[in-house]
């Protein structure tokens, strides 16, 4: 069955994928959208968005129980797992109806099903396969399906899905991944997480705040391996103090499954072992490029440690095939995602699209307390050359952080000495999150430290504590 023409064909229906389609459409492109499982991809149905709604319980709850630091007072409190998950996974549902409204309006045909790039310019597409986890999403009205599909330019958005390391394999009872941790049947008592990047971190958090406990084993050094090391050891510490147990340079050499749980043999520095047994475990160890079956191998497009090398604009080096998201590379995040599609159509609508400047890209931790950075690392810039200037700025100076109950934190920027240019920002505390984008801005903006110091932050606010380490950096902070 043959059917007509597309300007632009995307493969996969993320917020990669979805972003890119409905700015194709923007551009006048005749665009369509291909998904086999459902729309909004990982991040809306098993990642970002549904993580966070199960975070924003463990935080309700958390409050909850310190009431009285606030001059409440709450008895009895408790929770109900099964509600915890349904309103996690009511909040995704919603939101993936909102993703295909979206593309209706846009007037995007969605295509359901397996794709497969037979070659440049052509798609074929099969029926979908079962999803791993849940019964797959029914198609949406008024989407297409099997089929063989044209395109003058296909951009792949495929995505990623969890690291399988030998020996700790999901099996979705005893050893989890996201996908599991994310819809418990019932909470663990215990448990390991193996892995403290943002996904580790962030479940460790959330199940600890709701009483399990818990152990994270990290290979290296550090937690929260690409964050600044000042900022991580803040961040260790204050897990440990709400109990969590860290282990770094350490490594889950097996993990033996019985009826009562898992038995996990943990090397540590050293060579020493020892053995810990837990109800359930995390495999939290990174995620790989969804780049098999769709025909990748066959047409030549050049791959890199599982990924797909593109250029600044997201071109493959076969003409007419394009990757965005994680498929193309870290850092594997959806905002990244979006940013590289509409780059990418940009380009191919003729466009004076300027390439990704991976370092103005931030990074947040939903963890408690949150973890969020844009550009360089205090050692990431002296590796680079710069000769730095570097300010801090703790939360126990903030009237703001002090009302909240939130004093524990830290704003820590980076500066090259010579020219005032903004390099780094990393912070730790409450809210941190929504305080980076302030920091992307200016770099974006190409701000020095001079324009910095000159703007007007509003009282009382969290925000003064970005101002303030600016102020440190060139001996010139007021509050502390």
């Amino acid at each position: 069955m043959a059917n007509a023409a597309y300007d632009v064909l995307i493969i996969g229906a993320g917020p990669g994928g979805y972003v890119t389609a409905i700015r194709s459409a923007q551009l006048g492109l005749k665009t369509a959208i291909i998904e086999r499982e459902h729309l909004g991809g990982i991040c809306l149905n098993w990642g970002c968005i549904p993580t966070k709604a199960l975070l924003r319980s463990a935080e309700i709850y958390h409050y909850m129980e310190h009431a009285g630091d606030y001059g409440l007072s709450a008895d009895n409190i408790k929770f109900d797992p099964a509600a915890v998950v349904k309103r996690s996974r009511g909040v995704s549902g919603q939101l993936n109806g909102g993703v295909g409204f979206l593309l209706k309006k846009n007037k995007v045909d969605v295509i359901w099903g397996e794709a497969e790039i037979t070659k440049p310019g052509e798609v074929v597409v099969s029926a979908p396969k079962k999803p791993p986890v849940e019964p797959k999403h029914p198609a949406p009205k008024g989407t297409k399906g099997e089929g063989t599909y044209q395109a003058k330019h296909i951009i792949i958005a495929t995505g990623a899905r969890p690291r399988v390391l030998p020996g700790l394999e999901p099996d979705r009872d005893a050893i989890w991944t996201y996908f599991e941790a994310m819809v418990p049947q019932t909470f663990p008592k215990s448990l390991l997480v193996v892995g403290s990047g943002a996904i580790g971190i962030e479940f460790a958090s959330f199940y600890r705040t709701m009483g399990c406990e818990v152990t994270v084993v990290e290979l290296l050094p550090q937690i929260l391996p690409v964050e600044d090391h000042e900022i991580a050891e803040m961040a260790r510490k204050r897990f440990e103090k709400a109990g969590i147990r860290i282990l770094t340079e350490a490594k889950v050499t097996k993990a033996d499954k019985g009826s009562g749980g898992v038995t996990a043999t943990i090397e540590t520095k050293g060579g020493k072992t020892e053995t810990l047994k837990v109800d359930k475990v995390i495999s939290a160890v990174g995620v790989v490029g969804n780049v098999e079956g769709i025909g990748l191998e066959t047409l030549g497009v050049a791959m890199d440690r599982g990924t797909i090398v593109t250029d600044g604009l997201g071109r493959t080096n076969v003409a007419g095939i394009y990757a965005i998201g994680d498929v193309a590379g870290p850092p594997m995040l959806a905002h990244k995602a979006e940013h590289e599609g509409v780059i990418c159509v940009e380009a191919i609508a003729g466009l004076d699209a300027h390439p990704m400047d991976k370092l103005k890209i931030p990074g947040c931790t939903y963890c408690h307390p949150q973890v969020a950075s844009v550009g360089l690392t205090e050692k990431k810039a002296k590796e680079a050359g710069h000769e730095i200037k570097v300010g801090r700025f703790p939360f126990m100076g903030n009237g703001k952080a002090i009302a909240l109950g939130e004093p524990d934190g830290m704003i820590k920027t980076i500066f090259d000495k010579k020219t005032g240019q903004l390099l780094g920002a990393h912070m730790i505390g409450a809210e941190v999150t929504e305080l980076i984008q302030g920091y992307v801005v200016a770099m974006t903006l190409e701000t020095t430290e001079e324009e910095l110091m000159h703007t007007v932050f509003p009282h009382p606010t969290l925000s003064e504590m970005m101002h303030e380490s600016v102020l440190d950096a060139y001996d010139r902070v007021i509050h502390v």
